[in-house]
């Protein structure tokens, strides 16, 4: 029988193995590009909402150049980005292809979506808390951190679970060029090796990893929300 042949579980574990290494990689390469994609995208939508003709500081020129930068970069396919931004990629990590290589592109790609995300955050928040904090002779700064930031934490929060599927998605795109984690393992087990239960493997973890983030964030999104009321 096939189920007692030590060469059979040698090459199940096996896979098993490698789709769990997959699986960390793919985490890895999803959460340090979120976390770089808000260290940059965070001050650009902050910018973005505070430099607007509605917000408390309009400068026409900044928002005009991080508008059009932001608009460019978003319009670019990932897999195509990944590719302009190869050299750089090579003189930051020292090579293009694997986990950490993935991460310079996905965290270019996600920063200008994050940027438009968390400016549309600030954007909701009721112009009458902000004249009041105004009123009260608070600085910009102060504004910013104290009123916009808090008051739309719940809708910022909401935003980093779809930053976190979407860069996800991306990072399973990379794997057609060697980006490693489970996008990786589907393209050259599943389609290249024609092992479509491979390829069904590493779909069905990309799509259980998404609900997951999807279910934590929402869940951390509404107790905020009602600590708010």
């Amino acid at each position: 029988m096939w189920f007692s042949d030590p060469a059979v579980w040698e090459e199940v574990l096996s896979t098993a193995q490698m789709m769990w290494d997959g699986l960390l990689e793919t985490l890895a390469m999803t959460l340090l590009s979120t976390l770089f994609g808000y260290i940059l995208g965070l001050p650009i939508g902050v910018t973005l909402a505070v430099t607007d003709r509605d917000g408390i500081r309009p400068n026409a020129a900044v928002y005009k150049v991080l508008d059009v930068v932001a608009n460019i970069i978003r319009s670019i396919p990932f897999l195509i980005l990944l590719i302009l931004i190869m050299p750089v990629t090579r003189m930051l990590v020292g090579k293009s292809y694997g986990t950490a290589a993935t991460v310079v592109p996905l965290t270019v790609a996600a920063a200008p979506f994050i940027g438009r995300m968390i400016e549309s955050s600030l954007k909701e928040v009721d112009h009458g808390v902000i004249e009041a904090a105004q009123s009260m002779g608070a600085g910009t700064m102060t504004i910013i951190v104290r009123v916009l930031l808090v008051e739309a934490r719940t809708s910022i929060l909401v935003g980093v679970t779809i930053a976190l599927g979407t860069i996800l998605g991306y990072s399973a795109m990379a794997g057609i060029v060697g980006g490693g984690g489970l996008g990786d393992i589907a393209m050259r087990y599943g389609y290249y090796r024609y092992e479509s239960e491979i390829m069904i493997v590493a779909v069905i973890l990309l799509v259980v990893l998404v609900q997951i983030f999807q279910t934590i964030g929402m869940k951390i999104s509404v107790k905020l929300d009602r600590r708010k009321r």
